[in-house]
């Protein structure tokens, strides 16, 4: 099943991606789950929703705007440097996991801009798989934490190269640098994300690609060792790192720029695409 969060008529919603178009479900069980949070909030969230699978489409694609699968995360936790290509273009030698944190108002959907800075020219692109959480727990052991997920997705960590300096923070937290999108694939589909491969394409051209099996620390590892200091509630999300092939280590470097086209394909779950345009100067400059 394909979970996603749009706006209809501006009107936050949503339902269930599928070939043939979008089953609502805003309106079949809007009154009982205001979100796509809500339904992973839920114990049988996902088994209600799934009895909806079967039935006509209600909207085409032209007829929504895509938000982030998960627009309000209580948190988004990032993971860098976890696969040895990124590694070594790096310089990276620490074993330990390195945590950061995106904020929840700097995300986009798919088929929306992402937004390079006004103060910048170093803006990256950095495609992930995104894991999210459905059964929230604290100390969840990495033999049972597959079944704290709810779902993965397609995610597009962009990064403002020259406001990372020694941390990641500031370079992570622009408005509209976070595409999160198409469609939350649920875990059922994909008992072992192991099997998925990341490929981040700018132009058309792939400027990056990996497998899941290459992570250095793997989504059980992650989900312990997150679990081990915060809690994990539903709804949150965790983007597991980014391949090698970055533009800010290659020669030259390879930027996004104005009506760049930059997508994220994995697969079992889709393609991410989003076009970049530059922020506007505000009027009272």
């Amino acid at each position: 099943m394909k979970l996603i969060s749009y706006l209809l008529n501006n009107v936050p919603a949503f339902g269930i991606l599928t070939d043939d178009g979008i089953i609502d479900l805003s309106r079949r069980v809007g009154k009982q789950f205001v979100d796509l949070k809500a339904v992973l909030v839920s114990e049988h969230g996902l088994q209600t929703i799934k009895t909806y699978m079967n039935c006509p489409p209600d909207l085409t694609e032209n007829e929504i705007t895509f938000l982030p699968v998960i627009p309000n995360p209580n948190k988004i936790l990032c993971v860098g440097m976890n696969y040895a290509e990124k590694r070594a273009e790096f310089n990276e030698t620490s074993t330990a996991p390195t945590i950061f944190v995106r904020f929840a108002d700097s995300q986009t959907g798919h088929q929306t801009p992402i937004i390079k800075p006004l103060v910048s020219n170093e803006l990256d692109y950095e495609g992930e798989l995104a894991v999210i959480i459905g059964k929230g727990g604290s100390y969840i052991s990495k033999e049972k934490a597959l079944e704290h997920i709810a779902g993965y997705s397609c995610y597009m960590d962009g990064s403002i190269r020259d406001w990372q300096y020694t941390w990641y923070t500031a370079g992570k937290n622009w408005p509209n640098t976070g595409a999160f999108g198409p469609c939350l694939t649920t875990a059922d589909e994909i008992p072992d994300p192991t099997v998925l491969s990341v490929a981040t394409y700018l132009n058309g051209q792939q400027v990056q690609c990996d497998t899941v099996s290459h992570l250095i620390h793997s989504i059980p590892e992650l989900i312990a060792y997150i679990s081990s200091f915060t809690y994990l509630s539903p709804g949150d999300v965790i983007i597991t790192g980014s391949p090698g092939g970055v533009g800010k280590k290659r020669n030259p470097p390879l930027f996004m720029q104005e009506g760049d086209k930059i997508e994220v394909e994995i697969n079992h779950i889709g393609r991410l695409c989003n076009t970049i345009v530059s922020e506007k100067r505000p009027s009272y400059v």
